[in-house]
């Protein structure tokens, strides 16, 4: 009996620079076509390199103002362009975005996103977020906001405010983005995200798979995001919901297991971010999560909503971090 020895691929080796390509397209994409059993030890081994694999950073994401979005973003039920049921709501009040942070942190999540549905923010728009992330941080709760493109003088707002992240997803490699997206430019997300990182603000970046891009377009996204320099410290990792309405409501369901080889290639090419279980945890089964785990995922959305779409509640979500002898970051500070 022969034992085969297994070859993983590596990084290209050359000096890092905001420029400098850390990981190409292809071997991204000859990693998603290693064998099941050969990929997730790889990532297990990263992931046990720079993290407790048993702890899991929770966060809980809050719509403070929804519907009637500018962008034509084909998977978002939001977008004025669509047509689903979404009602086009103003913006919370203070006490009522800060209600439902003592409630995410009663329950378990030690870090709480604000999320609103506009193109970007307003003078008058941006003073009342400000208010909202000293107010969330006062309460001990790590903060985090998605509010669209931001120019320099939101940025260093958001800075003063003691924002801790800055969520803003590429979504897709630059190829497919003009199929799902025509009224932002791929650059527009790179430039805010460069400002952000600029003013000394942690990033959250990540993408949505399901959208039917192809494998390659699907090793693009990673490559994008891998050859930040520096890469996000939080990955948020999106299963496409299909809703009604929306233009990628009849897309063709992802095979779970080409998600689980997702969140072990950003294992892989990110070693120390924090790689998130996103949108699409609802539809999948625990045992399609718990391969996500060993494959390196360490962070999930924790609540029963998302910004607009259904979460798997927190009940079952302490159950299936039970089963797995898994528990929440906080819990271990």
């Amino acid at each position: 009996m022969t034992t085969q020895t297994v070859q993983f691929l590596r990084p290209s080796k050359s000096k890092q620079s905001s420029t400098t390509q850390r990981w190409s397209v292809a071997e991204i994409e000859a990693l998603f076509k290693l064998p099941f059993a050969d990929l997730l030890y790889r990532a297990q081994q990263v992931h046990r390199e720079h993290f407790d694999v048993n702890a899991v950073q929770l966060s809980t994401l809050l719509s403070i103002k929804s519907g009637g979005c500018t962008e034509d973003c084909g998977y978002c039920p939001q977008s004025a362009f669509n047509s689903a049921d979404v009602e086009n709501q103003e913006m919370l009040e203070l006490e009522t975005v800060v209600q439902a942070a003592r409630a995410a942190q009663q329950k378990g999540a030690g870090r709480f996103c604000m999320g609103a549905a506009w193109r970007e923010p307003s003078d008058a728009e941006m003073a009342s977020v400000v208010k909202m992330v000293e107010a969330v941080r006062d309460i001990g709760m790590e903060t985090c906001a998605t509010l669209g493109m931001l120019r320099e003088e939101h940025v260093e707002q958001l800075r003063e405010a003691g924002l801790d992240y800055y969520n803003h997803n590429l979504d897709s490699a630059p190829e497919f983005y003009g199929e799902v997206i025509t009224t932002r430019d791929y650059q527009d997300r790179l430039d805010t995200l460069e400002r952000v990182r600029r003013a000394g603000i942690s990033v959250c970046s990540g993408g949505i798979v399901g959208m039917g891009e192809s494998l390659t377009q699907r090793a693009g996204l990673i490559a994008q995001l891998a050859n930040l320099n520096p890469y996000p410290e939080s990955v948020p990792i999106n299963s496409l919901v299909k809703v009604e309405g929306t233009p990628l409501a009849d897309a063709a369901d992802l095979d779970p297991l080409d998600f689980v080889r997702t969140i072990a290639v950003a294992r892989i090419t990110m070693p120390k971010a924090r790689v998130r279980l996103s949108a699409g945890r609802q539809q999948m089964s625990d045992a399609v999560q718990a391969l996500c785990f060993l494959a390196g995922a360490n962070s999930m959305f924790y609540g029963d909503r998302l910004l607009t779409t259904g979460n798997p509640d927190v009940e079952r979500d302490r159950e299936l971090l039970d089963k797995l002898g898994m528990y929440p970051l906080a819990d271990k500070h």
